[in-house]
């Protein structure tokens, strides 16, 4: 029998940031691979999010409107969330999104993270 990754927690953070948002560009991408986490996880995301209601809102605002309306996320199954919010006008100029960081902690290859001394 196939298995098929859930997505749950992702269609729940789509819903909730086009409902609120009504962004003109959404992304909502599932990096938990990317970390030490069981198979089939949702707990890491990057969420590229390009809205009119950015107009105007400083940078560190937009954030803490994106966490807002994802609390229940990060109260739960969330535990990181990367957030690029941009106006539409700053969508046009550049739509360039810089791939995320390699996983620096609780890697199940990093010695720190297994009770192991260092090499």
């Amino acid at each position: 029998m196939r298995r098929f990754m859930s997505t749950v927690v992702k269609s729940g953070i789509e819903k909730k940031l086009s409902e609120k948002l009504k962004p003109v560009h959404l992304e909502v991408i599932n990096e938990s691979f990317m970390h030490n986490v069981p198979k089939d996880s949702e707990t890491h995301f990057k969420v590229i999010v390009v809205s009119d209601k950015f107009n105007d809102v400083k940078h560190i605002e937009r954030h803490r409107l994106v966490q807002k309306i994802l609390a229940k996320e990060l109260e739960g199954p969330v535990h990181a969330l990367s957030i690029k919010a941009k106006t539409p006008t700053q969508w046009e100029k550049s739509q360039k999104i810089e791939p995320s960081p390699s996983c620096r902690g609780g890697s199940k290859h990093d010695p720190r993270f297994q009770g192991k001394p260092d090499p």
